[in-house]
């Protein structure tokens, strides 16, 4: 019994002495292991090493691969090491909780580490000042490392003519870099991750010409102008090029050729595949026809959950449940004009009318369904909605199809004026996803004039007594969006000429922009959302025919910004994510003023002569972006935020529902699926 407990203590010994040298260098890891400690390491969505640990793995495997690997190896490949890589991986694994899906990683890193070493004693020990070879002896410091047969193979090898042509040839290639890398050991993943948290972002990752330019800044803190010319560049290919073109944008703006298996700009450890960069040849047609059925099949079933809430059908009279002789609290008694909502998949406005509140009313000789009201459909904003309860004898089944009758519409889905319906206590209590609202000119002239006072009035009482029954900054409920739409219109897009040069239309009404037009769409327009480029003019004019609503995009030559406008009131909202002031951009300002004074002029009203430049300009403290492309997506959030609230004033702190510093990942990709939704719907890529 003892000699067993004595073989076993010999052979732990044996073991520990085989990497005696690895452990001397890190003695706190294997000291923790001792102890039962296993680090944690990190990785970031591209596969690469951060903290925290990253560094301690890092300088781990350097150690093990200095004491198993003899620096007369010149070949990482050579299979006479797969024994010596398998005792690395192996101590690896005993002092890092790691996945042994990390391990291609850690020995590459493992090969990098020792050329490295070589690379260093060469330099340090073999060469003058000049460069000439120096015959050393083998530096005391390495002798437990390195032995003597090991280093004069070493410097013989440094003799040799055809190693030291290569050898001068890179020492020449990296003698005086134009762009030299200024932070040290730190690696591009490191350095993203520190940039991303000093941000607070949500993003998982940089743009590689960002971290590029990043990475060459130095203790001073300001980058040399040759590197901000070259980031420049990268922006302005940015908006140009394809996001699957297989020479990235740094390539191109650095006139360098792209090396296989790389990629420029991110540092060790990213591949095109690691990036998901497409290359090879295109999917075939019959991969596209499966997966067009299969986001068809996708489609069929949104389309079957939204018509769920129309498959109600009307009860017989003789129905006493059903029968509706009470006014209704929320909506005045009598007829009132109205906006009519859907709830399923998510509320919005598809039409406006007048709601019938009047007591023992009948619709076609029928009484009313339990919980609705009597409406005459006047405008279709969504066309194509599904009627809540079909009508019989209309033969209507769609808002379009009911302007100009009488159909039954829930009363919690009716609002009367410019109040936004919310969800019952029953349900989710959180904000609209999407809700639209026409306002035109002639509108504003009537409602604005007879109701706004009573309306604003009415909305600051019920703000401030929602403020004090809740007794605290309410939190709005939001669901991780889905990218299905915007992958079931990438899916269209392929089977169409659009990615090769084709063009489409989109009807803008005479409604939105105050004259009827068609807008031109193609490739760049669409790969700008699927790629989270800067969008362009006509992501926003589409954005804006998709909500039906008037605002002013206004973009100063490279930066989107959001104009409210409240002619009537002659009020102008700025809202800009980059927190500039208007004043910033005097030729705005006087063409804004220009227009509203000469709608002032339209509408016939007399000012006096220092009223005559009264127009209030208002700066909202807005949500702010964090990087150089999300000003578009942050502008079209504004307009949305403002839609799904339904008001006619925007505090100067923002919407308390929608307050923050910036929007997430997710609240802009919300906007990417809106318009990719609304492209489907229009059948843009029919």
């Amino acid at each position: 019994m003892a000699d067993d407990q004595h073989e076993e203590v010999s052979k732990k010994v044996s073991a520990e002495e085989e990497i005696r040298r690895g452990i001397t260098v890190m003695r706190r890891v294997v000291q923790g292991r001792s102890r039962g400690i296993i680090l944690d390491v990190y990785w970031n969505n591209q596969g690469q090493l951060i903290e925290p640990n990253g560094h301690t793995l890092t300088s781990f495997i350097g150690a093990l691969v200095r004491n198993e690997i003899p620096i007369t190896c010149d070949d990482w490949r050579n299979k006479e090491l797969n024994e010596s890589k398998e005792k690395i991986w192996s101590e690896i694994k005993r002092c890092f909780n790691i996945e042994e899906e990390r391990r291609g990683f850690c020995m590459k890193l493992a090969g990098k580490l020792l050329r490295g070493f070589r690379t260093f004693l060469s330099s340090k020990f073999l060469k003058d000042a000049d460069g000439n070879f120096v015959d050393a002896e083998l530096p005391k410091k390495y002798e437990s490392l390195i032995s003597a047969e090991e280093w004069e193979a070493f410097k013989s090898k440094r003799q040799d003519p055809v190693f030291q042509r290569i050898s001068a040839t890179n020492r020449e290639r990296a003698s005086s870099p134009a762009y030299p890398y200024r932070k040290g050991r730190v690696g591009y993943g490191r350095l993203e991750q520190s940039m991303l948290q000093k941000e607070e972002s949500s993003e998982t990752s940089l743009p590689a010409h960002v971290l590029w330019k990043e990475a060459r800044v130095g203790k001073s803190g300001v980058p040399q102008e040759e590197v901000l010319h070259v980031y420049q560049k990268c922006e302005e290919l940015s908006q140009s090029l394809s996001p699957d073109d297989t020479k990235g944008i740094l390539s191109r703006a650095l006139d360098v050729p792209e090396y296989s298996g790389r990629v420029r700009g991110k540092g060790f450890g990213v591949t095109p595949t690691s990036l998901s960069i497409k290359k090879g040849k295109a999917p075939s047609n019959r991969e596209l026809h499966a997966r067009l059925e299969a986001m068809q099949a996708e489609l069929d079933a949104l389309r079957r959950e939204r018509e769920a809430s129309a498959s109600t059908v009307y009860r017989d009279a003789s129905d006493k449940d059903s029968i509706n002789c009470t006014f209704q609290p929320n909506i005045p008694e009598g007829i009132s004009h109205c906006q009519l909502y859907l709830s399923s998949p998510y509320y919005r406005m598809v039409g406006k009318g007048k709601v019938h509140n009047v007591s023992g009313v009948l619709l076609h000789t029928r009484e009313l369904p339990a919980g609705c009201l009597k409406v005459s459909v006047d405008i279709a904003v969504e066309p194509n909605a599904a009627l809540p309860y079909p009508s019989d004898d209309s033969d209507a089944t769609t808002v379009h199809e009911a302007v100009g009758s009488f159909v039954a519409w829930p009363t919690n889905l009716i609002c009367v004026g410019y109040e936004t319906p919310t969800k019952s206590k029953s349900k989710d209590n959180a904000i609209p996803r999407h809700t639209e609202s026409t306002v035109s000119r002639k509108e504003l002239q009537e409602n604005e004039v007879s109701n706004a006072s009573a309306q604003q009035k009415k909305e600051v009482s019920n703000a401030s007594a929602r403020v004090k029954s809740s007794g605290a900054k309410k939190t709005v409920a939001r669901k991780k969006p889905t990218t299905k739409y915007r992958s079931c219109l990438r899916t269209f897009l392929e089977m169409t000429d659009i990615p090769t040069g084709g063009v489409r239309t989109v009807h803008m009404e005479v409604g939105i922009f105050g004259f009827d037009y068609y807008q031109m769409i193609g490739n760049e327009d669409f790969m700008q959302v699927f790629s989270h480029e800067e969008i362009g003019v006509t992501v926003v004019n589409t954005y804006i025919r998709c909500g039906e609503v008037v605002f002013i995009p206004f973009n100063t030559g490279g930066h989107w910004l959001l104009l409210a406008i409240n002619p009537i009131r002659e009020i102008v909202y700025y809202l800009d994510s980059l927190g500039n002031d208007w004043t910033t951009y005097p030729d705005m300002k006087v063409l804004i003023d220009t227009v509203l004074q000469a709608f002032r002029a339209q509408r016939d009203i007399q000012t006096s002569r220092r009223g005559a430049n009264s127009i209030t300009w208002i700066k909202v403290a807005c949500p702010q972006q964090r990087n150089q492309i999300d000003c578009g997506y942050f502008m079209l959030r504004f307009m949305r935020d403002t839609l799904a609230l339904g008001r006619l004033k925007i505090p100067t702190d923002y919407f308390e529902e929608f307050k923050c510093a910036f929007y997430t990942k997710d609240q802009v990709d919300e906007i990417k699926e809106e318009w990719c939704q609304f492209m489907i719907e229009l059948n843009v890529c029919s």
